[in-house]
């Protein structure tokens, strides 16, 4: 298959185009390699991939219509994976104007392209913060999402009534795929666990926000991966599926794996909750289970090992 990534140099991106490329697909990566965080460290991410023929990058921004509509002129798609996104909860509470403009805009453009192209299945990462402070839990796909308390994850439910949309117009298969805490290799300077473990290995206060007893489903890059790569072979109508490891982590606790895998205690700085924080998360991952047959495997205790190791390597 030929599949378009956007974001393709980012976190999620570089692995599920490794992973792909090694499945024999080709594959386009668009990333615009923004200031979020140093570029650089996407650099980094694509170095491997850039090796491979079947690979091609292009730089552009999802919102450049001229960039998009060359790409699909060129390439025949047989899927758009659409990774690509202004992220972070915090951010858009201060900038929720350039939010929409990518999250949104950028969501369209591409939309818009693979209708007139005729590309026939578009994955669309979502996030779990669609659900905001939801009082029922484990999170369903059937819950009601009416009530995001960011703009971020505003941008994220809009971005699946728009592709709905388009699925009920145009007749295109679209897979939205709620993603819960991803961590590993490769994760954002900025995520707390790579933050946590970059402060506590340099002797510096982390801040927490809150008591510590905050929960969060936290998934391992390798469940995600294979979840993505589930629902770009299994696409077919529009659904939504919670891609989690569909188990609960309290920050403390968290904190705790972290200092055992380095070897070093945290110095702590307790901080009042932040507007946009979520109390938990928890997926319900049971319509994942049944019709991918997505089952995540890596415990929150081997996943935090395995990202220090990377990290005391990479020191980032």
């Amino acid at each position: 298959m030929k599949i378009l990534v956007t974001g393709g140099a980012g976190f999620i991106g570089s692995h599920l185009t490794e992973f792909l490329l090694n499945k024999g697909d080709t594959i386009v990566c668009l990333d615009n390699f923004n200031d979020y965080y140093d570029p650089e460290i996407k650099r980094r991410n694509i170095e491997n991939s850039l090796k491979n023929k079947n690979y091609t990058l292009v730089e552009g921004d999802i919102c450049d219509e001229k960039v998009v509509e060359d790409l699909f002129r060129a390439n025949k798609f047989d899927v758009v994976v659409h990774l690509a996104a202004r992220a972070g909860v915090r951010p858009s509470i201060e900038n929720p104007k350039l939010y929409q403009k990518v999250n949104i805009e950028g969501t369209v453009v591409l939309l818009d392209a693979s209708v007139r192209y005729n590309t026939r299945k578009f994955i669309l990462a979502s996030s779990s913060s669609v659900y905001g402070n939801n009082k029922k839990y484990p999170f369903s796909e059937s819950d009601n999402v009416d009530f995001p308390i960011s703009p971020y994850a505003a941008t994220k439910k809009a971005c699946e009534l728009l592709a709905y949309t388009y699925h009920d117009l145009y007749s295109i298969s679209v897979s939205c795929l709620r993603f819960f805490t991803v961590y590993g290799p490769r994760q954002r300077p900025d995520m707390a666990i790579h933050k946590f473990a970059n402060l506590i290995s340099r002797g510096k206060k982390i801040p927490l926000f809150g008591d510590g007893s905050t929960k969060r489903d936290y998934t391992y890059i390798t469940d995600i991966i294979d979840g993505i790569f589930r629902s770009i072979e299994m696409c077919s109508g529009y659904n939504i599926y919670n891609l989690g490891e569909s188990k609960t982590v309290e920050l403390k606790y968290l904190i705790s794996l972290i200092e055992k895998s380095l070897g070093k205690k945290a110095d702590i700085e307790y901080l009042p909750m932040q507007p946009g924080d979520v109390n938990l998360t928890y997926a319900d991952v049971s319509k994942a289970k049944k019709e991918l047959g997505y089952n995540p495997s890596v415990p929150i205790e081997k996943g935090i090992k395995l990202f220090v190791d990377w990290y005391l390597k990479n020191q980032l």
